[in-house]
């Protein structure tokens, strides 16, 4: 089981980092709300991960903290629920977002998610309040949807480029490649890099 990697970042490629840790480089799938907080590429990072091995690959997702990995795992425990949809979920909405939605019953948000349909979020509704009841705010990393993401030179793309990654990326957590364009196009605005504007791109979709 690998469960933490603390090493440096050779690459951002939202969803998806590549880091190296003595030599090896670990691709590992992260959700934007834990990935709009990575340090810059060339910098040391420390990501707590979930290890999935399937017949077909092998898989490393990442989060900021052990709590956001927590709920992570909580997640795949739920009917329906797999690692992409789980990483969907908490690219759409940070973990404080998603456990106030499920205390508060608030199925109607959660709806707007890709690939969650009003069953799932019924069902998600109604598996994970339980779970959730002693998930106090005090359990969570500060999240901020006003938090400002200086653009580093490294990452930064040009401005062409940053709108079809943003859609590549939104396409990858499960959007539509209609709704991935028309979202990034709504709120595309002149010097914005790839994170910011999938972050905006989701937070205009809740």
């Amino acid at each position: 089981m690998i469960g933490r990697l603390n090493g440096l970042l050779v690459e951002k490629q939202p969803p998806e980092i590549l880091i190296e840790v003595s030599g090896v480089g670990y691709e590992v799938q992260m959700p934007m709300t834990c990935f709009y907080d990575l340090p810059n590429v060339g910098e040391q990072a420390v990501i707590y991960t979930h290890f999935v091995v399937r017949e077909d690959a092998q898989l490393l997702f990442g989060f900021n903290n052990k709590t956001e990995r927590a709920l992570f795992r909580e997640l795949l425990k739920a009917n329906g629920v797999g690692p992409k949809l789980g990483l969907a979920i908490l690219s759409g909405m940070s973990a404080q977002q998603f456990v106030s939605c499920v205390n508060n019953e608030d199925a109607t948000t959660l709806v707007k998610l890709p690939g969650v349909g009003k069953k799932t979020a019924e069902r998600l509704v109604l598996e994970m309040k339980d779970r959730l009841k002693n998930w106090g705010n005090d359990l969570f990393t500060p999240f901020s949807d006003n938090a400002i993401i200086e653009p580093a030179s490294n990452d930064t793309l040009v401005a062409n480029n940053a709108a079809d990654d943003a859609v590549s990326a939104l396409e990858s957590l499960g959007y539509k490649l209609p709704q991935a364009q028309k979202a990034v196009k709504a709120v595309n605005k002149p010097g914005m890099t790839t994170e910011v504007l999938i972050k905006e791109a989701l937070k205009s979709m809740l």
